[in-house]
Protein backbone atom coordinates (compact mmCIF):
# COMPACT_ATOMS: atom_id res chain seq x y z
CA UNK A 1 0.00 0.00 0.00
CA UNK A 2 1.35 3.43 -1.35
CA UNK A 3 2.19 5.58 2.36
CA UNK A 4 0.38 8.51 3.10
CA UNK A 5 1.93 11.86 2.25
CA UNK A 6 0.93 13.98 5.45
CA UNK A 7 0.76 17.21 3.20
CA UNK A 8 -1.10 15.53 0.27
CA UNK A 9 -4.07 15.01 3.25
CA UNK A 10 -4.57 18.40 3.27
CA UNK A 11 -5.90 18.80 -0.10
CA UNK A 12 -8.44 16.72 0.89
CA UNK A 13 -12.13 18.05 0.07
CA UNK A 14 -15.41 18.68 2.24
CA UNK A 15 -16.81 16.18 0.30
CA UNK A 16 -13.99 13.68 0.12
CA UNK A 17 -14.04 13.90 3.85
CA UNK A 18 -17.85 13.05 3.92
CA UNK A 19 -17.23 10.37 1.09
CA UNK A 20 -14.30 8.59 3.91
CA UNK A 21 -16.20 8.62 6.95
CA UNK A 22 -19.11 6.97 5.09
CA UNK A 23 -17.22 4.34 3.71
CA UNK A 24 -15.57 3.78 7.37
CA UNK A 25 -19.11 3.75 9.03
CA UNK A 26 -20.27 1.17 6.41
CA UNK A 27 -17.05 -1.18 7.07
CA UNK A 28 -16.92 -0.49 3.14
CA UNK A 29 -18.61 0.45 -0.12
CA UNK A 30 -18.34 -1.28 -3.84
CA UNK A 31 -18.03 1.91 -6.29
CA UNK A 32 -21.23 2.25 -7.59
CA UNK A 33 -22.21 2.95 -4.26
CA UNK A 34 -19.51 5.59 -3.67
CA UNK A 35 -20.79 7.25 -6.86
CA UNK A 36 -24.41 7.29 -5.52
CA UNK A 37 -22.96 8.80 -2.12
CA UNK A 38 -20.40 11.53 -4.09
CA UNK A 39 -23.19 12.52 -6.37
CA UNK A 40 -20.96 11.73 -9.58
CA UNK A 41 -20.96 9.10 -12.16
CA UNK A 42 -19.36 5.20 -11.53
CA UNK A 43 -16.14 6.40 -13.45
CA UNK A 44 -15.55 9.10 -11.42
CA UNK A 45 -15.70 7.16 -8.42
CA UNK A 46 -13.06 4.77 -9.38
CA UNK A 47 -10.91 7.96 -9.72
CA UNK A 48 -11.45 9.37 -6.37
CA UNK A 49 -11.36 6.04 -4.79
CA UNK A 50 -8.49 5.71 -7.11
CA UNK A 51 -6.54 9.09 -5.32
CA UNK A 52 -7.83 7.69 -2.05
CA UNK A 53 -5.64 4.65 -2.35
CA UNK A 54 -2.60 6.43 -3.50
CA UNK A 55 -2.77 8.68 -0.51
CA UNK A 56 -2.59 5.45 1.60
CA UNK A 57 -5.86 6.44 3.06
CA UNK A 58 -7.91 3.81 1.09
CA UNK A 59 -7.65 0.48 0.25
CA UNK A 60 -9.61 -1.33 -3.00
CA UNK A 61 -10.67 -4.70 -4.80
CA UNK A 62 -12.91 -6.78 -5.93
CA UNK A 63 -13.85 -9.02 -3.25
CA UNK A 64 -17.70 -10.35 -4.83
CA UNK A 65 -20.15 -9.78 -7.36
CA UNK A 66 -20.41 -6.64 -9.17
CA UNK A 67 -18.04 -3.52 -8.74
CA UNK A 68 -14.57 -3.23 -6.54
CA UNK A 69 -14.99 -2.60 -2.96
CA UNK A 70 -13.32 0.16 -1.48
CA UNK A 71 -12.45 0.15 2.41
CA UNK A 72 -10.64 2.48 4.80
CA UNK A 73 -6.86 2.13 5.96
CA UNK A 74 -5.47 2.51 9.73
CA UNK A 75 -4.20 6.27 8.35
CA UNK A 76 -7.71 6.89 6.65
CA UNK A 77 -9.06 6.19 10.15
CA UNK A 78 -6.64 8.18 11.69
CA UNK A 79 -7.38 11.21 9.23
CA UNK A 80 -10.87 10.86 10.06
CA UNK A 81 -10.80 10.73 13.23
CA UNK A 82 -11.90 7.45 13.81
CA UNK A 83 -10.88 4.53 16.18
CA UNK A 84 -12.01 1.45 14.20
CA UNK A 85 -10.37 -1.28 13.20
CA UNK A 86 -8.89 -1.28 9.60
CA UNK A 87 -9.89 -4.44 8.14
CA UNK A 88 -11.71 -5.35 4.89
CA UNK A 89 -15.16 -6.04 4.65
CA UNK A 90 -15.82 -9.79 5.92
CA UNK A 91 -16.53 -11.97 2.62
CA UNK A 92 -19.78 -13.73 4.53
CA UNK A 93 -21.14 -9.84 4.78
CA UNK A 94 -20.87 -8.46 1.89
CA UNK A 95 -24.55 -8.50 0.59
CA UNK A 96 -25.63 -7.30 3.89
CA UNK A 97 -23.13 -4.77 3.93
CA UNK A 98 -24.01 -3.27 0.43
CA UNK A 99 -28.25 -3.53 1.98
CA UNK A 100 -27.72 -1.54 4.38
CA UNK A 101 -25.45 1.30 2.78
CA UNK A 102 -28.25 1.06 0.10
CA UNK A 103 -30.76 1.75 2.65
CA UNK A 104 -28.74 4.32 4.03
CA UNK A 105 -28.44 6.16 0.64
CA UNK A 106 -31.82 6.57 -0.17
CA UNK A 107 -32.83 7.25 3.96
CA UNK A 108 -30.23 10.48 3.78
CA UNK A 109 -31.51 11.27 0.02
CA UNK A 110 -35.05 12.23 1.33
CA UNK A 111 -35.77 15.71 1.38
CA UNK A 112 -37.67 15.18 5.05
CA UNK A 113 -34.18 13.75 6.22
CA UNK A 114 -31.94 16.79 4.91
CA UNK A 115 -34.68 19.39 6.12
CA UNK A 116 -34.85 17.78 9.22
CA UNK A 117 -30.72 17.27 10.04
CA UNK A 118 -30.88 13.91 10.76
CA UNK A 119 -28.68 12.09 11.27
CA UNK A 120 -27.33 7.82 10.92
CA UNK A 121 -25.65 5.94 13.64
CA UNK A 122 -24.76 2.72 12.39
CA UNK A 123 -24.07 -0.67 13.86
CA UNK A 124 -19.80 -0.47 13.67
CA UNK A 125 -20.18 2.95 16.00
CA UNK A 126 -22.74 0.93 18.20
CA UNK A 127 -20.22 -1.78 18.29
CA UNK A 128 -17.99 0.53 19.88
CA UNK A 129 -19.83 0.55 23.09
CA UNK A 130 -20.26 -3.23 22.88
CA UNK A 131 -19.88 -5.23 26.32
CA UNK A 132 -17.91 -8.38 25.64
CA UNK A 133 -19.56 -11.39 27.15
CA UNK A 134 -22.84 -10.03 27.04
CA UNK A 135 -25.46 -11.14 24.34
CA UNK A 136 -27.73 -8.08 22.63
CA UNK A 137 -28.78 -7.47 19.51
CA UNK A 138 -27.26 -4.44 17.38
CA UNK A 139 -30.10 -2.88 14.76
CA UNK A 140 -28.15 -2.35 11.53
CA UNK A 141 -28.62 1.17 11.97
CA UNK A 142 -30.20 4.22 14.01
CA UNK A 143 -32.50 7.16 12.73
CA UNK A 144 -32.08 10.18 14.91
CA UNK A 145 -33.89 13.06 14.00
CA UNK A 146 -33.11 16.02 16.29
CA UNK A 147 -36.34 17.85 18.65
CA UNK A 148 -35.23 21.08 16.02
CA UNK A 149 -34.25 21.90 12.70
CA UNK A 150 -33.44 25.60 12.21
CA UNK A 151 -35.59 27.01 9.09
CA UNK A 152 -37.82 23.97 8.80
CA UNK A 153 -40.79 22.79 10.63
CA UNK A 154 -40.43 19.74 12.83
CA UNK A 155 -41.92 16.28 11.47
CA UNK A 156 -44.15 14.76 13.55
CA UNK A 157 -41.40 12.30 14.81
CA UNK A 158 -38.83 14.81 15.86
CA UNK A 159 -37.02 14.00 18.72
CA UNK A 160 -37.36 10.11 17.63
CA UNK A 161 -34.60 7.42 17.26
CA UNK A 162 -35.91 4.66 14.80
CA UNK A 163 -33.89 1.25 14.59
CA UNK A 164 -33.16 0.95 11.54
CA UNK A 165 -32.87 -2.95 9.95
CA UNK A 166 -32.43 -4.31 6.55
CA UNK A 167 -33.44 -8.38 6.04
CA UNK A 168 -32.28 -10.26 3.65
CA UNK A 169 -32.74 -13.59 3.78
CA UNK A 170 -35.48 -15.67 6.19
CA UNK A 171 -34.86 -15.97 9.80
CA UNK A 172 -37.71 -17.96 11.71
CA UNK A 173 -40.79 -16.16 12.53
CA UNK A 174 -39.96 -16.77 16.36
CA UNK A 175 -36.32 -15.45 16.08
CA UNK A 176 -37.36 -12.04 14.24
CA UNK A 177 -40.38 -11.78 16.72
CA UNK A 178 -37.82 -11.76 19.21
CA UNK A 179 -35.55 -9.48 18.20
CA UNK A 180 -38.63 -7.05 17.60
CA UNK A 181 -39.75 -7.18 21.23
CA UNK A 182 -35.76 -6.98 22.26
CA UNK A 183 -35.56 -3.63 19.94
CA UNK A 184 -39.30 -1.56 21.00
CA UNK A 185 -38.00 -2.32 24.83
CA UNK A 186 -34.85 -1.14 24.48
CA UNK A 187 -34.34 2.14 26.87
CA UNK A 188 -30.76 2.73 27.09
CA UNK A 189 -27.83 3.25 24.96
CA UNK A 190 -25.67 0.36 23.34
CA UNK A 191 -23.12 0.06 26.11
CA UNK A 192 -24.61 1.22 29.06
CA UNK A 193 -24.69 -0.84 32.11
CA UNK A 194 -26.98 -3.96 31.94
CA UNK A 195 -28.91 -3.00 34.60
CA UNK A 196 -30.26 -0.05 32.21
CA UNK A 197 -30.28 -2.02 28.97
CA UNK A 198 -34.21 -2.49 29.06
CA UNK A 199 -36.07 -0.54 31.93
CA UNK A 200 -39.71 -1.07 32.70
CA UNK A 201 -41.52 2.45 32.48
CA UNK A 202 -38.64 4.07 30.68
CA UNK A 203 -39.19 5.98 27.58
CA UNK A 204 -37.99 3.33 25.02
CA UNK A 205 -34.94 4.13 23.30
CA UNK A 206 -36.43 3.36 19.68
CA UNK A 207 -39.94 4.93 19.01
CA UNK A 208 -40.04 2.45 16.09
CA UNK A 209 -38.35 -0.02 14.08
CA UNK A 210 -37.87 -0.03 10.21
CA UNK A 211 -37.77 -2.98 8.63
CA UNK A 212 -35.94 -2.93 4.59
CA UNK A 213 -36.73 -6.43 3.53
CA UNK A 214 -36.28 -8.45 0.12
CA UNK A 215 -38.71 -10.14 -1.43
CA UNK A 216 -37.60 -13.51 0.35
CA UNK A 217 -37.97 -11.75 3.61
CA UNK A 218 -40.80 -10.00 3.70
CA UNK A 219 -43.43 -13.23 4.41
CA UNK A 220 -41.01 -14.00 7.53
CA UNK A 221 -40.89 -9.94 8.94
CA UNK A 222 -45.01 -9.63 8.28
CA UNK A 223 -45.91 -12.78 10.19
CA UNK A 224 -43.31 -11.78 13.12
CA UNK A 225 -44.60 -8.24 13.45
CA UNK A 226 -48.22 -9.40 13.59
CA UNK A 227 -47.30 -11.77 16.87
CA UNK A 228 -46.55 -8.43 18.52
CA UNK A 229 -50.12 -7.40 19.79
CA UNK A 230 -50.15 -3.70 20.65
CA UNK A 231 -46.38 -2.83 20.43
CA UNK A 232 -46.92 -4.14 16.25
CA UNK A 233 -47.95 -0.35 15.62
CA UNK A 234 -44.00 0.25 16.26
CA UNK A 235 -42.95 -2.17 13.35
CA UNK A 236 -42.94 -0.60 9.95
CA UNK A 237 -41.76 -2.56 7.31
CA UNK A 238 -40.80 -1.09 3.55
CA UNK A 239 -39.05 -2.96 0.54
CA UNK A 240 -35.19 -2.97 0.42
CA UNK A 241 -34.41 -0.15 -2.38
CA UNK A 242 -33.72 -2.10 -6.17
CA UNK A 243 -29.94 -1.24 -5.90
CA UNK A 244 -29.62 -3.08 -2.51
CA UNK A 245 -28.65 -6.22 -4.32
CA UNK A 246 -25.29 -6.71 -6.19
CA UNK A 247 -24.95 -5.67 -9.23
CA UNK A 248 -23.87 -8.03 -12.00
CA UNK A 249 -21.49 -7.75 -14.37
CA UNK A 250 -21.75 -9.04 -17.60
CA UNK A 251 -20.42 -12.68 -17.76
CA UNK A 252 -20.23 -13.52 -14.35
CA UNK A 253 -22.84 -15.50 -14.32
CA UNK A 254 -24.10 -15.07 -10.48
CA UNK A 255 -27.37 -15.42 -10.02
CA UNK A 256 -29.36 -12.96 -7.56
CA UNK A 257 -29.74 -16.25 -5.07
CA UNK A 258 -26.08 -16.95 -5.24
CA UNK A 259 -25.51 -13.37 -4.65
CA UNK A 260 -27.96 -13.46 -1.33
CA UNK A 261 -25.99 -16.74 0.02
CA UNK A 262 -22.97 -14.83 0.19
CA UNK A 263 -23.81 -12.91 3.06
CA UNK A 264 -27.35 -12.87 5.88
CA UNK A 265 -29.80 -10.10 6.62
Amino acid sequence: MTQRDPAAVGTLTARDIDGLVFTAEMYGLQLDQLGVLLGVPAERARVIAGRWRQLGLADMARLGPGPAWIWITRPGLAACGLHYTATPPALSRLAHIRAVAAARLVLEATDGYRQARAYWRGERRLHTGYRVGVREHLPDGEVHWPDTAPGAAPPPWAGECWAIEAELTRKTVTRTAAIMRELLARTGDYGCPAADASVPGRTPRHSRALYLCSAAALPTVTRARDELGPLAARIEIRDLPPDAAFPVAEGMGVTGGDAARKGTG
